[in-house]
């Protein structure tokens, strides 16, 4: 498992995602209402696999799912993604969930390297790259390149992004 910290800012990784992609989908409203609580919902979502566990209902506060089972599900997450996604222009919750759902569908991702795994299908699966808690720095940076990636291709047609690996070429031929 990632550390809260790390759920927290790919969640907001995740909001940007959604946010960019509910405003090329049409479905951001006016001055962008619906992106922005998108990113909100994206941060949500990011811590949400966990505290969805938690009994709030009660004064200890303990677990009244077991961890990494049916809030972690892959499955649950990617259909809301979809079915939220598919919904945009049609229903004023769709874009909240969107953002929501990209926030979970990041939650499992950030937790997928670890040994514990996720259940993704039908049976938990792990990349077994690190214990929890490590190399969170690593989770955190993919996260916002991919965020910054997309963000560029949808906003700017991938202007930065060639610019960037233009100067990474030009700085490795200047090296050799």
């Amino acid at each position: 498992m990632a550390s809260s910290n790390a759920h927290h800012s790919t969640g907001v990784a995740a909001g940007l995602i959604a946010a960019v992609l509910i405003y090329q989908a049409g479905a951001s409203g006016s001055h962008y209402v619906w992106s922005i609580l998108a990113v909100f919902a994206g941060t949500a979502g990011g811590t949400a696999p966990d505290w969805l566990e938690v009994a709030w209902w009660s004064r200890k506060r303990k677990l009244w799912i077991t961890h990494r089972t049916w809030t972690h599900w892959g499955v649950a997450w990617c259909a809301l993604l979809v079915y939220s996604y598919r919904s945009l222009n049609e229903a004023a919750w769709a874009p909240i969930a969107f953002g929501f759902a990209a926030g979970g569908i990041m939650h499992l991702l950030a937790d997928w390297p670890n040994p514990l795994g996720v259940p993704w299908i039908l049976g938990r699966h792990s990349l077994k790259l690190w214990k929890s808690g490590r190399c969170d720095i690593v989770v955190v940076a993919a996260a916002w390149l991919a965020a910054l990636v997309i963000a560029d291709r949808v906003c700017f047609h991938n202007v930065h992004t060639y610019r960037f690996i233009a100067l990474v070429r030009h700085t490795c031929r200047a090296l050799m």
